[in-house]
């Protein structure tokens, strides 16, 4: 469990969105216990024990549609066919039906770790200063050495002509979503004018027109207009997930287990059976096993 919590910590400290499941309720025979914990990683991968194959697999599943919404919940797995979250006031529960467990309820709390948006500044101006302070004080990350980070929320350019036209290019073609330059409405004319992006693409000047003046009210407006531009996030679309802060859709879908029926993520480390040229995915052992014992029963 140390280790495992020390994994966390890398994953944080490395900017990788995770889920943190840990098991809160077990009712016997499941063969988790209460403390159990796992991480769910965006490529499907699961690190640490929260049940056997077939409760991981749902845990797998319902952790990687919370990496889209930045969410958390409480499971319920139960062999139950109905689940107490249609009541009313089961709001924040999730019951998921699992026939192929092998018998008790399992309650496991996901929470989802998502990074905090990462700014990051170019230049060494009282404005750009001032952006690094502003987006840590609202608990944002910020950056203003080295290369574009490749999962940048937004890109600032307050350099005052140094280096301009390089960052702001490069940042269009990494396809950070907020990108701006600090300057005057002139000047920024004249630097875009000079640039092969599309119209639009560049904030310039940045920034929220609040009547900035000073190096942090400008900071804050410019903050002000990445928070207001940013996408609203919405739930996952069946079959896919998407990385908080990336725009492009993961490679992650679903498919239905044929034994049990069960959604199973098609992810590398998913149960898989390859039967005459086509590849079918399963929840747990015990549902790959009879599916291969005579396929024609399950087609």
């Amino acid at each position: 469990m140390t280790n495992l919590l020390h994994r966390a910590d890398r994953l944080r400290a490395d900017r990788t969105p995770f889920v943190l499941a840990t098991v809160v309720r077990a009712e016997r025979p499941t063969s988790a216990k209460a403390g159990d914990r796992a991480l769910v990683l965006p490529d499907g991968t699961m690190e640490g024990f929260v049940g056997g194959t077939c409760a991981e697999s749902t845990v797998r599943l319902q952790g990687l549609r919370l990496l889209e919404t930045g969410e958390s919940t409480l499971l319920r797995i139960t062999p139950d066919s109905e689940g107490p979250d249609d009541r009313p006031g089961a709001e924040g529960l999730l019951t998921v039906a699992n026939p192929c467990l092998s018998g008790g309820t399992l309650e496991i709390f996901l929470e989802a770790m998502i990074p905090a948006p990462l700014v990051f500044v170019h230049g060494e101006a009282p404005v750009a200063r001032a952006l690094v302070e502003v987006a840590r004080a609202i608990g944002w990350d910020s950056s203003a050495q080295g290369p574009i980070p490749l999962d940048a929320s937004a890109v600032v350019v307050a350099s005052h002509g140094r280096d301009e036209g390089e960052i702001l290019t490069a940042a269009v073609k990494a396809g950070v979503p907020y990108i701006a330059l600090v300057a005057s409405r002139k000047r920024a004319a004249a630097v875009l004018s000079e640039l092969d992006v599309p119209d639009g693409r560049i904030h310039a000047p940045a920034g929220l027109d609040i009547g900035a003046r000073t190096p942090a009210e400008i900071a804050l407006s410019v903050l002000a207009e990445i928070i207001s531009a940013r996408p609203r996030q919405t739930a996952p679309p069946p079959g896919r997930v998407m990385l908080p802060l990336i725009e492009k859709p993961s490679a992650v879908q679903t498919a239905k287990d044929p034994v049990c029926n069960m959604d199973v993520a098609v992810v590398p480390d998913a149960l898989h059976y390859q039967h005459e040229g086509t590849v079918y995915y399963f929840c747990g052992t015990g549902c790959r096993r009879a599916f291969a014992d005579d396929p024609s029963r399950y087609l």
